[in-house]
């Protein structure tokens, strides 16, 4: 079982930078691939970036690559998203996830989300 809450969520001009962090409760932190999605007004929840349980291995969406970088900290239980060259389109609220398979796989435990706004 691992329990996730996000933060670092926020209001920012488009082209801005934002950097989420989600803390993770639970001693098999490092078993586990993470992930970050998010779900705009209206739409899907969507998958944004995945890193394996080593941090060693990346997965971006095209709509996000090159602009957003994903990381973990297995010694803090962390796992973070950083966010730069923002655009009104990335306004959605922000969810982390973990998986024990790998990051393109189900992923089973989520957090509460954490709103991102991105003004025009």
């Amino acid at each position: 079982q691992v329990q996730l809450v996000e933060s670092g969520g926020g209001l920012v001009q488009a082209g801005g930078s934002l950097r989420l962090s989600c803390a993770a409760s639970g001693r098999t932190f490092s078993s586990y691939a993470m992930g970050w999605f998010r779900q705009a007004p209206g739409k899907e929840r969507e998958f944004v970036a995945g890193v394996s349980w080593s941090g060693g291995v990346t997965y971006y969406a095209n709509s996000v690559k090159g602009r957003f970088t994903i990381s973990r900290d297995n010694a803090k239980n962390t796992v973070s998203l950083q966010m730069n060259s923002l655009k009104p389109e990335d306004t959605a609220v922000y969810y982390c996830a973990a998986t024990p398979s790998g990051p393109l796989n189900k992923y089973d435990y989520w957090g509460q989300g954490t709103q991102v706004t991105v003004s025009s």
